[in-house]
């Protein structure tokens, strides 16, 4: 039994070192560069490609099946003088005795100078889609009755092939993309892969390099992934654990900036399961710090994500700056301070922040924000803030809107300085210099492609320098047609509604606005324009107007609508009104002043009247004013393009007055029920300033008032000489005759 035993041990191995010797005279006398030929014609009839071999094949046989492969490209069939691919040097092999058990067992795999070139025509066909076809030439007719049947392909095992490799490794390869209909291309260039051992269900330490780019727009990023590759094909689970993604880019959109990324995170692909997901993520870009979580289920049919994303406190406006994406100029420290908290919602076709909270500077916002559709572009905002000063995110006024201001100033203080507090100078002029910017106010392409419906409600919001309490905001726009349903809040203790209509579909953009307020202090508004109002008391405004273009002074040039106010318990600031009655009362009395009274300002119970409004100037014909012993009357216009007035004024004298002021302007009974007329013209800032007694207008009631006069005298002396002997139709005929 020994014997036996041992001769069977001298038979293995004597059929081993017959085996080695068969692979070393098969490896040393069996030269594969003398078949290129036939290789060449195998991978035609088999692999459907063209191989082209212009370096030397080395090869060994037992325990390796070994191959090295030397300056070798590839091609489709179709265009066989086009290489898709070539390589310098491939180098690999492997275990003979595993492949029986559908084992690859496989040492250090080594690639060296692979060139892979992707390319699109202009009919989107790919040149890749080719690698495998046979030619259509050679593809047997169904219709040809001597084609040989297709073999019936055999049932494939269901064990899968096992993989054993000890490394991997890729030095210096590329790829190139390119897209003829687009004139697009994407490289990869100076790729280096490295990998330890590749054992499926166990770690694979995995590391890339490369170099990527794209020509439109052109855009350059050094790129470096690192970590800990797991996968089991049979669960159809895929793992990259410890992921480490670092670069830098740049490029035309980032204006000569640079950005330099990172991620990590924890990978997983589970397609038996149909999940994937991001755990762990941390991102960083620049100044912006994150942390979160991506999940993703449903692959097989309609994609469903969630997760969470959180922001770290960063200088946004700093960040758009380093990315090449300056922001507009805006108030000093304005978008310094930016946080996000949010949970993540969507598909693939939309985005949702949900739960969302913001820190914007010294403001906080709650609510949503989501992208319903991208394609579209469908912008979905429901939010609650508890301030907000929009003044300080608004642009700055060009260098010529800032020019046409300083120049409009210096009108408007070049009148008032010749505007005596007396009232002795002439009227000032009226004023010729636009007072609005033409600035482009709309950015008109991204509002006609807007999909939007906004819900917003904030505390306290600031805008043009009005606090406006508990403001609501909800707006929608889709089409070109932007609808402004509400905006109203609470203002120094009243309370405004606005809705109306933008529409920019139209080469010149139309705008449609309908206003109401209620008791807001009416200097507040004029504040914003000039700090020091002329006009004070509480306002009751219905609006409608309508206007068109693109800038405040397309807007105001173009402004048509009707419009009623009343202004309640109010004040003229520094009107003067007793000033110039006194020397209109002075005129009539042919008499000189003996001081001119101090300024004061002059109150009044009512003012209320209508306006109409004719590109851009509003035209008022029946404005009255109730002020205690005098009505005010009033009719003229108001140019807004250049903000000046052009009015006149009647005071009417109610019962009979006196004033301890001069007695030049004492009032009698003949004055009463008598205008005085007077003419305000100038600068809107002015106010009562740019009022001025109107002689013209004040010699008529002067000649009336002669004429009322010497009527009365003749009246006495009929009554004194005649009495009641005449007959009185007889009086009447000789007043009449002296009246002609």
């Amino acid at each position: 039994m020994k014997a036996f035993g041992k001769i069977l041990g001298l038979c293995v191995l004597g059929l081993l070192l017959i085996l080695v010797a068969l692979g070393f005279a098969l490896t040393h006398l069996f030269d594969p560069n003398d078949y290129k030929d036939e290789i060449r014609q195998l991978a035609r009839d088999k692999a459907h490609v063209e191989l082209t071999l212009n370096g030397d094949i080395g090869w060994s046989l037992f325990p390796w099946l070994g191959l090295e492969l030397h300056d070798t490209s590839v091609a489709t069939l179709t265009n066989p003088q086009k290489p898709f691919a070539d390589v310098q040097m491939l180098g690999l092999s492997v275990r003979v005795l595993p492949l029986l058990r559908k084992e690859v067992q496989m040492s250090d795999v080594r690639v060296e100078g692979l060139n892979l070139a992707l390319e699109r025509d202009a009919n989107g066909h790919g040149n890749w889609e080719d690698i495998g076809k046979p030619l259509p030439a050679s593809t047997p007719s169904a219709t040809d009755p001597n084609a040989a049947p297709e073999p019936a392909k055999p049932e494939s095992n269901s064990r899968p092939v096992k993989l054993d490799i000890d490394s991997l490794t890729v030095n210096n390869a590329s790829v190139l993309y390119t897209d003829a209909k687009t004139g697009r291309s994407f490289t990869a260039e100076s790729i280096q892969l490295s990998t330890g051992a590749v054992h499926e269900g166990a770690e694979i330490p995995v590391k890339l390099t490369a170099f990527f780019g794209t020509n439109q727009p052109v855009v350059r990023a050094r790129t470096e992934l690192a970590g800990e590759l797991r996968f089991d094909r049979a669960l159809k689970r895929y793992q990259f654990e410890d992921m480490r993604l670092s670069g830098e880019a740049s490029g035309d959109p980032l204006q000569g900036k640079t950005v330099t990324f990172n991620a990590q995170g924890q990978l997983l692909l589970d397609q038996a399961a149909n999940v994937a997901e991001w755990t762990g993520l941390k991102l960083s870009a620049n100044q912006l710090r994150a942390l979160g979580e991506v999940h993703v289920r449903d692959l097989d049919s309609n994609p469903q994500i969630s997760g969470g994303l959180s922001i770290a406190e960063f200088d946004l406006r700093t960040f758009f700056d380093s990315i090449g994406q300056p922001l507009p100029a805006m108030a000093d420290g304005s978008l310094s301070k930016f946080e996000m908290v949010s949970r993540l919602q969507g598909t693939q076709n939309s985005l949702g922040l949900e739960d969302l909270t913001v820190k914007v500077d010294n403001s906080t916002f709650t609510g949503r924000i989501a992208v319903e559709d991208f394609a579209k572009q469908a912008l979905r905002l429901q939010l609650k803030g508890d301030t907000f000063n929009a003044d300080r995110y608004m642009p700055a006024k060009s260098e010529k809107a800032a020019s046409n201001t300083a120049a409009r100033q210096a009108e408007v203080q070049s009148s008032e300085a010749a505007a005596t507090a007396s009232g002795e100078s002439p009227l000032p002029d009226a004023p010729t210099r636009g007072a609005w910017s033409d600035d482009r106010l709309l950015p008109v392409d991204r509002l006609r492609a807007l999909d939007i419906q906004a819900d917003l409600n904030i505390g306290q919001l600031t805008l043009d320098k009005l606090p406006i309490q508990n403001a609501t905001l909800k707006a929608q726009g889709q089409g070109g047609l932007l609808t402004l349903q509400t905006l109203a809040g609470g203002l120094y203790n009243g309370s405004f509604n606005t809705q109306g209509t933008l529409d920019v579909r139209p080469a010149v953009p139309a705008l449609a606005m309908q206003t109401r307020i209620n008791k807001v202090p009416v200097e507040n508004f004029i504040k914003s324009q000039n700090p020091n109002p002329p006009l004070k008391g509480l306002l009751t405004l219905d609006s409608n107007l309508t206007g068109t273009g693109n800038s405040q002074k397309a807007l105001v040039e173009s402004l048509n609508g009707t419009a009623s106010f009343v202004l309640n318990n109010g004040v003229l600031v520094n009107a003067n009104l007793e000033q110039q009655l006194c020397r209109g009362i002075s005129v009539l009395n042919r008499k000189s002043l003996s001081s001119d009274p101090r300024p004061k300002d002059t109150p009044f119970q009512e003012l209320k009247g209508s306006l109409v409004f004719r590109n851009g100037v509003a035209s008022n014909q029946d404005m009255i004013a109730r002020i205690p012993g005098l009505t005010v009357n009033g009719k003229g216009d108001v140019d807004l393009r250049v903000l000046g007035m052009d009015y006149r004024v009647g005071v009417v004298v109610q019962g009979e007055q006196g004033t301890n002021a001069d007695p030049a302007c004492q009032v009698g009974e003949r004055f009463v029920g008598v205008e005085l007329p007077l003419r305000c013209r100038g600068p809107l800032e002015l106010g009562a300033k740019a009022c001025r007694i109107d002689r013209e207008g004040l010699g008529q009631v002067a000649a009336k008032l002669a004429g009322d006069r010497i009527r009365d005298k003749i009246d006495e002396k009929l009554e004194e000489k005649l009495g009641d002997k005449v007959d009185p139709k007889i009086k009447d005929a000789l007043r009449g005759l002296f009246n002609r």
